[in-house]
């Protein structure tokens, strides 16, 4: 740390070069990315320090930027993504594309960055599973919702096997179906996985200035994140001790089944973010992925441009983990059962769009919507309403019969769990890339599956949400995840439909049934 006539300044040494930055008292990951532009690094639970999105190596050793005082690595080798030699990038972006193991892009750069510095450390003689135990132990310090994990560990054994790799080529088809499975066009391209897909947050013009919600719902606004923090008081997330509930209760009757379920997260890792110049068409908020439909509003796109057009320059509208926690949509509570006859009551949380989904869907089910103190909810999540009618459904398969589930655009996907394995068929029309549906499938199953067993929010009696950190959420770790298994049904006559959210109500009934019917979800992790 030396100063000069501007104030204090800290020597950094980042990929190999030497850099002198404003000493302000920042973590590693706002200098990263305010001070010497390298967004490889990402914020997705700033400052949390619980989704591994931002993982740098220090000295070779994986460390969470976001919660890492740049004073304290002085002196010391920060290697970031861009900072990756270009062999060994090459490798891990092709292996990720290859096998699915990168959508949007967002967590992926801070995942390779660990799984290198973790192969690194085996033992010359270590074997494939070696290799596997090490990477899911690796991990543990991440979260990602796209991918489903699975395709991660088969990337890392593609890594590993030295095997050459062929990068899918990007045809009509592909763009098409990669379109259809995640709501908007996406790039699935090794320059994606290593965080160069162009999120708004990535991208805003260099003389931007910052702003982010206080604690009233108010714009603070700052030339740095941490200036624009400190003027909103922001407070960081907590996780409660409190249990979660169910706000709904079961109808009473002679039912076969039933189950509950309290409000969920779409738990997108990707904070919403815009920028946008004075004048301008804000960035959308969307960026290398959907959302799982959980972005929908556009209150930061119009933020941003409202307070660029108030301070005549480009401002970069910013939600934090927390912000995303109580202010994005939810999917509504749930409570219903069903008779021997397929008929049934369905119970949800009042929400917009809910009558329809039912009639349409479940016209055999009675409806009721109740009105309850909670965070907003909405039908635009992946399978609301209509995936809990086919959950209900499936109590009515026999035990040794798979599970099949039509969704409401005549996709079908059928599951069973075959020798500890999640085992699903899909048929949603022609199948134009085969690897592209694969990935998203294997997404969506291990989502569904999350959902059944370990998803929850605890929101108290007055509709207060008291987990407002990511880890709070209940992502299914990728220990805890089923071996999965894909296969496509080529259904040329039809056409090309949405096959992954099929695969998410398929696997969330399996989940269900091999938990016995157990009728309050989260139904805890069931043994792989």
């Amino acid at each position: 740390m030396t100063e000069n006539g501007s104030g204090r300044v800290l020597e950094l040494l980042v990929n190999g070069h030497a850099h002198s930055v404003p000493d302000r008292g920042d973590t590693l990951l706002d200098v990263l990315r305010q001070d010497l532009g390298l967004t490889g690094a990402k914020d997705g639970c700033s400052p949390q320090g619980q989704c591994g999105c931002c993982t740098v190596l220090v000295d070779g050793q994986p460390r969470v930027a976001c919660v890492t005082p740049a004073r304290r690595v002085r002196g010391r080798a920060i290697t970031t993504i861009e900072g990756l030699d270009e062999a060994s990038a090459d490798r891990w972006s092709g292996a990720l594309c290859a096998t699915g193991g990168s959508q949007c892009g967002f967590c992926t750069p801070g995942i390779v960055l660990r799984l290198e510095a973790t192969l690194n450390k085996l033992e010359d003689d270590a074997t494939e599973a070696d290799a596997t135990a090490a990477t899911e132990q690796a991990l543990l310090a991440h979260m990602c919702r796209c991918t489903g994990w699975q395709t991660i560990t088969e990337a890392v054994q593609l890594v590993v096997s030295g095997e050459p790799v062929t990068i899918p080529a990007e045809t009509a088809g592909r763009s098409e179906r990669i379109r259809l499975e995640g709501g908007v066009p996406q790039a699935m391209v090794p320059a994606a996985a290593l965080g160069s897909s162009g999120f708004a947050a990535d991208t805003a013009p260099d003389d931007h200035l910052i702003a982010v919600l206080d604690p009233s719902g108010e714009w603070a606004v700052g030339d740095t994140l941490a200036e624009a923090r400190l003027a909103a008081g922001k407070v960081q997330g907590r996780r409660t001790t409190m249990e979660h509930h169910h706000p709904i209760a079961m109808p009473d009757g002679d039912f076969v089944a039933g189950f509950q379920t309290t409000w969920t997260d779409p738990a997108y890792l990707e904070t919403d973010a815009s920028w946008c110049e004075p004048g301008g068409e804000p960035a959308s908020a969307l960026g290398n992925g959907g959302a799982f439909g959980g972005k929908q509003g556009g209150e930061i796109e119009a933020a941003a441009r409202r307070l660029a057009d108030r301070h005549g320059r480009p401002v970069l509208a910013l939600w934090s983990r927390e912000d995303v926690m109580q202010r994005a949509p939810k999917r509504p509570p749930f409570a219903g059962a069903i008779r021997a006859d397929g008929t049934g009551v369905v119970r949800f949380a009042a929400t917009e769009g809910i009558e329809a989904i039912v009639q349409s869907y479940g016209p055999e089910f009675e409806l009721e919507t109740h009105e309850i103190p909670g965070p907003e909810t909405g039908v635009h999540l992946r399978g609301a309403a209509w995936a809990e009618i086919a959950v209900l459904r499936s109590a009515l398969t026999s035990s040794d019969e798979p599970i099949t589930v039509v969704a409401p655009n005549g996709a079908q996907a059928t599951a069973a769990v075959t020798d500890n394995r999640l085992v699903v068929n899909v048929s949603a029309g022609p199948i134009l890339d085969a690897g592209a549906l694969r990935s998203y499938c294997i997404g969506a199953a291990h989502m569904g599956w999350s959902w059944a067993t370990s998803e929850a929010m605890t929101v108290d009696g007055e509709g207060q949400i008291h987990d407002l950190t990511v880890r709070s959420l209940g992502i299914l770790r990728a220990m805890d995840t089923p071996a999965i298994e894909i296969r496509i049904d080529d259904d040329a006559n039809g056409p090309a439909v949405n096959g992954s959210d099929a695969v998410f109500a398929a696997a969330a009934a399996v989940a269900w049934r091999a938990s016995s019917h157990r009728q309050q979800w989260p139904l805890g992790v069931l043994p792989r």
